[in-house]
């Protein structure tokens, strides 16, 4: 059986006590059923684990650290998955996904089609739910490190963010000329933003600024995918079109 791996919002150090948050202490000897001494992994997102013994006192749980291991399981360049938001579950499943595969940073558009919108407090509980799903997702795959999520903006908004001159920005569309493999081959930078749009596909208008912005249009082969299927058979294909793994 694997070790099992928690991520942990407390701050980490070789060779000391660390007391675990209570949803963690919880998951670890309530769920998990782990005990006493068990051999258990935490990483803090800032890179590295610490491998560690578990000590249970009653509902309480605390770890002792070991030497910090610098392990990291992160793709060698960066992937930004723009993701128009979709509705109900496909959003956990997308992002769960991401971060499997790799990706470095998940930005939701609040799309012109897309079906689900969100707005004060739903909106913020939403962001936890999936800063959650990207934390166990990393507990799971083996990533020291936490999937940025940011908070879901319009497409104008993020099209008028700054990004360093050499990140490409590639979207995802069936009725393109230009393939993904033909966009990498002209082009091969280390960071690089896709974009997918929602259920029922990105508007007129944002196709048309998107073009405004010069970004490149590419097809996927001859069928069209989900917005569930479409950004993360991407990320696949980018890393074996890059090599990397």
């Amino acid at each position: 059986m694997a070790t099992p791996r928690f991520y942990c919002s407390t701050p980490l150090a070789a060779h000391s006590v660390i007391t675990l948050p209570t949803e963690l202490a919880h998951h670890a000897i309530r769920v998990l059923r782990l005990k006493p001494d068990s051999p258990i992994v935490l990483f803090d997102g800032l890179g590295g684990e610490y491998p560690a013994r578990l000590v249970i006192e009653g509902k309480q749980g605390s770890a002792i650290t070991a030497e910090h291991m610098p392990i990291e399981a992160e793709l060698p360049g960066h992937i930004t998955l723009v993701q128009g938001i979709a509705s109900g579950d496909k959003m956990d499943w997308i992002i769960e996904k991401a971060t499997e595969l790799g990706a470095s940073h998940v930005v939701p558009i609040a799309a012109r089609r897309s079906v689900l919108q969100l707005s004060g407090e739903r909106l913020q509980k939403r962001l936890l739910h999936w800063q959650r799903i990207a934390q166990a997702a990393s507990e799971q795959c083996g990533r020291n490190r936490i999937m940025q999520i940011s908070a879901p903006c319009s497409l104008q908004t993020w099209l008028e963010t700054p990004v360093d001159t050499d990140h490409v920005r590639l979207l995802c569309h069936p009725e393109s000329a230009t393939t993904l493999a033909q966009a990498l081959t002209t082009q091969q930078p280390d960071a690089l933003s896709i974009l997918v749009g929602p259920e029922g596909g990105w508007s007129d208008d944002e196709l048309a600024l998107t073009k405004q912005h010069k970004l490149t249009h590419v097809q996927f082969g001859p069928r069209v995918l989900r917005t569930e299927t479409a950004g993360l058979a991407l990320i696949s294909a980018i890393s074996a079109l890059r090599a990397w793994n």
